[in-house]
């Protein structure tokens, strides 16, 4: 019984070491490659300007902190970093022409110093948006869909646990002379977590315990999940203002029909 029990688990082992596993070994930092979404947005029709737009804070509006058992965690759930996040977006997609604006006192200092300077010339007024984008992250819900698979025997047993999350986004587009909601979009993203483990507690003879224990867990990154709905709903954004005809492709964007 007891190579019985060694086999078992040995048997264990090689199943587990034939599925595909994390890397542990350092590796160098990355450029983040666009996305699916973004590289569809590249090839579709762009106008020959981008818009002038603002944003002033993008932020985490859920007030959730960090799902952890039994431990108290005062980390957020979801980035804080959602105004850096869509000020790249709006750049990268090649229809807005982002402004500073969560800089701004630094960037009013700068030009302050500048003009403090005898020899310096006297700098062009600052640009104003056409756009004013508004928003936040309104939601994460956890544990949405949990559930698994597991079989043990004789002290032998294997388990699949997987869950399923969710966030959620607003983002809204206002005209900066009228004060009037253009567009307000909502997307969400689901956020996947699996966890996969086999054991072996089996007493092989009087005072004999063999045990053993492997597997490994992935989770889906909640900020790349955070930037994808946003993805989304930027992506929407112009998609609708197309639709409703505030602004066009290949060609100057407009927003007067806004007024």
């Amino acid at each position: 019984m007891k190579y019985v029990v060694i086999l078992a688990g040995c048997l264990i082992l090689a199943g587990c070491s034939a599925m595909p596993k994390p890397r542990f070994h350092l590796s160098p930092a990355e450029v983040d490659q666009p996305s699916q979404l973004m590289q569809e947005l590249w090839q579709k029709p762009r106008p020959q300007h981008g818009i002038p737009v603002s944003v002033y804070a993008f932020r985490d509006q859920t007030g959730q902190y960090k799902p952890q058992a039994n431990v108290s965690s005062f980390s957020t759930a979801v980035t804080q970093g959602g105004t850096s996040m869509l000020t790249q977006i709006l750049l990268e997609s090649g229809w807005f022409a982002p402004l500073e604006r969560e800089g701004l006192q630094n960037l009013l200092t700068e030009r302050k110093i500048h003009g403090s300077s005898r020899t310096s010339t006297e700098l062009p007024p600052l640009r104003e948006a056409r756009l004013l984008f508004e928003g936040g992250i309104i939601s994460y819900e956890t544990n949405l869909t949990t559930g698994g698979f597991g079989m043990e025997y004789f002290g032998i047993g294997a388990s699949e646990l997987f869950r399923e999350d969710q966030v959620t986004v607003y983002l809204r587009a206002i005209d900066v002379h009228t004060g009037q909601v253009l567009l307000s979009v909502s997307s969400t993203k689901k956020v996947f977590s699996h966890e996969l483990r086999a054991g072996l507690f089996r007493y092989v003879s009087i005072n004999r315990l063999a045990e053993m224990e492997t597997g490994y867990s992935t989770n889906e990154p909640v900020q790349f999940s955070v930037r994808q709905a946003m993805e989304t709903a930027v992506a929407d954004v112009i998609d609708k203002g197309q639709q409703q005809g505030f602004w066009r492709a290949g060609s100057q964007p407009s927003l007067e029909s806004a007024g």
